[in-house]
């Protein structure tokens, strides 16, 4: 089941819950099917790597892990927080995202 999403990759987020509450970081990648995003610097995990080619050292990597979209809130940078988010339509039809505290619209 494919869920809709209210944040896009490239969006800055603050995350609102769990280990890392209060991080701010930029959406590397969204997970729509398992409603779950990748935040930068945010949820780093160890990774047991094999040997390969490519690494031939292997060894254990760092890396970020998915975590819930509704753990994370988009943050508006005149307010200076996470906000909730409204969606309008422009007079020519197209839809934007908007700040619902202070009306600031998002790419």
């Amino acid at each position: 089941m494919v869920t809709k999403m209210h944040v896009k990759t490239g969006d800055t987020v603050v995350v609102i819950t769990g280990k890392d509450a209060g991080t701010k970081g930029k959406v590397m990648s969204v997970l729509p099917k398992t409603g779950r995003v990748v935040v930068e610097k945010v949820n780093i995990v160890s990774k047991h790597t094999k040997p390969t080619q490519n690494n031939p050292q292997g060894g254990i990597m760092k890396k970020e892990a998915p975590i819930d979209a509704s753990n994370v809130m988009l943050y508006c940078d005149k307010c200076g927080k996470g906000v909730r988010i409204g969606k309008e339509v422009l007079a020519d039809g197209t839809r934007v995202r908007k700040c619902v505290v202070c009306g600031t619209q998002f790419k």
